[in-house]
């Protein structure tokens, strides 16, 4: 008998478009012929069940169910495909372990924790992994701007504390002239804001997961955008960013950058694929951690699908392991 698995989308967010294009390619490679496959769209509205033909009906939350042709359905597992709020941050993997049901990502804790950016290096920083220096402005909090700037090397990076996509993120090179704009920008999408110090290198970015209780290193992506920096621009329209998979590094570079990423997975006690960003400082040859996605983006542009492929696995392949996965954890 086939495992029933709950596919969820959309989001409380403006991430939540991001996270329909994801849905697109994960609903195309998703093997139908291991799993009964049923996709849900959590919304700010409400959660409904999709069904064939765009025909929706409401999620019963006391138990996480649906009904599909008068029959009631249970999970077995949730594969998550929700990128921001309640998907990334931990909300909604709360309710899941209170309904006893396993899933396709970090678990409550960690999500929340990786949500905020300046706890997640803090963290990294007393394991030991290298991390920028920053600070973080909480809205109608903090004093003047000159005082944060004092504290600081510039050019920086200020975006919001919590969320992904890069959504509100710029770099600052001039403190007087462009802090204020920048601080203003980013706390239009969170009420925390992360400054952080830039750090000269090359940016890669590389995909981790857990198969039969391996870590796995996905081939990593080297990024040059043709923008000042990798931003939500750069990100999601094609021509503005050179993606090369495999990055094309010496192996004694690539061995840190797998080695750190494995190190943060177990340190930060990830499940399901997560994708870290690094820039590696040539001049200290040490590669330091800027962030943790840990719902990363499916999307025909994006980056894990491309390291899926150069690892020589079909995306069939890679979503049927992230939901055995979960099931193992069920059974255990």
């Amino acid at each position: 008998m086939k495992p029933n698995i709950a596919f969820v989308t959309g989001g409380y967010s403006g991430e939540s478009v991001i996270s329909y294009k994801s849905a697109i390619t994960i609903e195309n490679n998703v093997d139908r012929q291991k799993y009964n496959v049923y996709k849900i769209d959590i919304t700010s509205q409400g959660w409904w069940y999709v069904a064939d033909g765009d025909q929706r009906s409401s999620v019963d939350k006391e138990d996480f169910s649906i009904t599909d042709n008068g029959k009631k359905i249970n999970f077995d597992a949730v594969l998550i495909g929700i990128h921001g709020t309640p998907g990334e941050d931990g909300k909604l993997q709360g309710y899941f372990d209170m309904m006893k049901l396993p899933y396709t990502s970090c678990d409550a804790a960690t999500s929340a924790l990786t949500f905020n950016k300046r706890y997640t290096v803090a963290v990294a920083a007393f394991a030991g992994i290298n991390v920028a220096k920053s600070l973080v402005l909480i809205k109608g909090k903090f004093g003047n701007l000159e005082e944060v700037a004092s504290q600081l090397h510039f050019p920086v990076f200020v975006k919001p504390n919590n969320g992904g996509s890069s959504i509100g993120m710029s770099k600052v090179s001039n403190a007087s002239e462009e802090l204020g704009a920048a601080v203003e920008k980013a706390f239009k999408e969170d009420d925390q804001v992360l400054i952080e110090e830039f750090i000269t290198g090359r940016e890669f970015t590389i995909g981790v997961f857990r198969s039969k209780g391996e870590i796995i290193t996905l081939p990593f992506t080297e990024i040059k955008t043709k923008k000042e920096f990798f931003d939500f621009e750069a990100k999601y329209t094609p021509g503005f960013t050179d993606e090369i998979t495999p990055a094309q590094v010496d192996e004694t570079i690539a061995e840190k950058i797998r080695a750190t990423a494995k190190k943060v997975y177990q340190v930060f006690n990830c499940g399901g694929v997560i994708r870290i960003d690094f820039i590696y400082n040539e001049a200290k040859g040490e590669p330091y951690m800027l962030e943790i996605n840990t719902v990363p983006g499916q999307s025909e542009a994006s980056i894990v699908p491309q390291q899926v492929k150069a690892m020589g696995w079909t995306l069939k392949q890679f979503y049927s392991a992230l939901i055995e996965d979960a099931l193992r954890n069920k059974r255990i």
